[in-house]
């Protein structure tokens, strides 16, 4: 064969393996062109998002909003994903109107099943002025059922407002849950001045009572006009004394009739008290409950607010059970640390509330005007949940006297928790682990209260061998963290 034929033969060749392999990459650019349009098809469906960083959305010009002067918003259908919780409670959907803001989230077991019953306040923003409680209830704590309402202001129909309730369940299983109760005429403000408000169920949280009201005693701190409510807010689930008696810690905020607020709403008098449950285990009807209302001397427990030195802010007391009998609390207040005191006689009188340090020879353990919740746990521990700063975060300072935004949903960022040890021969009875980060926001805000907080008004429960805290989100999104590492 000459040179020629076999130079003709080889183009050949070559052209014939071209074609194929253009035809070749073309069939595959069209399979794959189909796959990812069938997978856009897919993302699109399940409502797939990208989960950005607070760089990258700042870098986008802040395509969702931003709230102050360097707080971006981020996308409200995946930032419930932001602090990686193991458990998704409930994530509002749609407008979130009536359902947007979801806060005070008490996780409890239910006594006359293997469940458990989530009990929350949930509004369209908090203050807006629809607060109503719902509950939902778990077989295993990972799927839970769609939140059903139980009391309040109902969508679309207004009404009077129910906030922070709060569960006691009695030996047989009677489930009570007790909250603020707006009436007509209120003295501060409309979510936290109200009656003691009241319902039961006897069939596991599946139906419930009609609300009824239940006496409260008056302080020197409330309205001298008694037809006006107290301002008062329970946000800790009780637990029990010494003596078996349910007790729980209770903010009381003087009313503006008695001594005026200061500029931003950190700075209002307050103290904390404490309500004992006598005899729940009767299981009474809401009108013969007893209840003993402490300290006797109707004085608080109090912490000097540095701003104002002549006002004390100290608010939502969480109590535990110390092995020597004592009770032990933690309070939030405005010197930038937890502060705690102690009780021998359960609750009847305490301690000058000191500065809560890491041990008695410690650094104190810096905090924000924030809830710092302090739970017991099965093997005898205690952990501290709080967010390790005294107040000032990105330039914002709570103590600031005018603020441009609500420096409290900036400092309330990261969460921290430490674990407790008892002391029996400590001044201060628990002294506490070195601080561990457990959730972040990455200080993206979120609607629809602009926040960026994360584990604020949180509860932990130990279910079927699982430590889990429950915590809101941004005061949106309620979910779940294992915690069966802590020791």
């Amino acid at each position: 064969m000459d040179k020629k034929i076999r130079f003709q033969i080889r183009i050949k060749e070559n052209c014939n393996l071209f074609l194929l392999f253009v035809l070749v990459v073309l069939i595959s650019s069209c399979d794959i062109g189909e796959k990812n349009t069938e997978q856009d098809k897919i993302k699109e469906k399940s409502g797939i998002k990208s989960l950005f960083s607070r760089d990258e959305i700042i870098e986008m010009g802040y395509p969702f909003g931003k709230y102050g002067k360097d707080i971006p918003l981020g996308d409200p259908d995946v930032e419930w994903k932001r602090s990686n919780p193991d458990i998704c409670v409930f994530v509002p959907t749609g407008s979130g109107i009536y359902n947007g803001d979801n806060e005070h989230f008490l996780v409890f077991k239910a006594p006359k099943s293997e469940e458990l019953i989530a009990l929350w306040t949930q509004s369209s923003v908090e203050g807006r002025g629809d607060n109503h409680l719902v509950l939902a209830r778990s077989s295993d704590a990972i799927n839970w059922s769609e939140p059903e309402y139980l009391v309040g202001a109902k969508y679309g129909k207004g009404g009077l407002q129910a906030s922070w309730g709060f569960p006691v369940v009695s030996e047989n299983g009677r489930i009570y849950v007790f909250y603020t109760k707006e009436i007509e005429i209120y003295d501060n403000s409309r979510q936290g001045s109200g009656t003691m408000g009241c319902i039961f169920s006897d069939d596991n949280g599946h139906t419930w009572t009609e609300p009824r009201e239940i006496e409260m005693p008056r302080s020197k701190y409330d309205n001298p006009d008694a037809k006006y409510p107290k301002n008062w807010i329970v946000w800790q689930k009780p637990i029990k004394d010494n003596e078996g008696k349910w007790i729980a810690g209770y903010t009381l905020i003087t009313s503006e009739t008695v001594m005026k607020s200061e500029k931003n709403w950190v700075n209002a008098d307050s103290r904390c008290y404490f309500m004992r449950f006598v005899n729940i285990d009767e299981d009474p009807s809401p009108g013969k409950i007893k209840i003993e209302w402490y300290p006797e001397n109707d004085q608080g427990l109090e912490v000097q607010n540095p701003v104002y030195p002549h006002m004390s802010v100290a608010q939502e007391p969480a109590v535990v059970l110390l092995p020597d009998g004592r009770l032990f609390t933690v309070m939030r207040n405005m010197t930038g640390f937890v502060y705690y005191s102690v009780s021998s006689d359960n609750g009847k009188t305490w301690e000058i509330p000191k500065m809560l340090k890491y041990s008695d020879d410690g650094k104190g353990i810096p905090h924000p005007m924030s809830p710092c919740p302090l739970y017991k746990l099965d093997n005898g521990n205690f952990i501290l949940v709080f967010h390790n700063n005294n107040g000032k975060r990105l330039g914002y300072d709570q103590a600031d006297k005018k603020w441009y935004i609500n420096v409290a949903n900036i400092v309330r960022n990261p969460t921290y928790y430490a674990v407790g040890e008892f002391k029996q021969d400590g001044d201060q009875p628990v002294w506490f682990s070195e601080p561990v980060e457990l959730l972040n926001t990455h200080d993206i805000a979120v609607p629809p209260k602009m926040s960026a907080e994360i584990g604020t008004y949180p509860s932990i429960t130990e279910f079927q061998g699982r430590t889990i805290l429950w915590y809101p989100d941004r005061k949106r999104f309620l979910l779940g963290k294992y915690l069966d590492d802590v020791q």
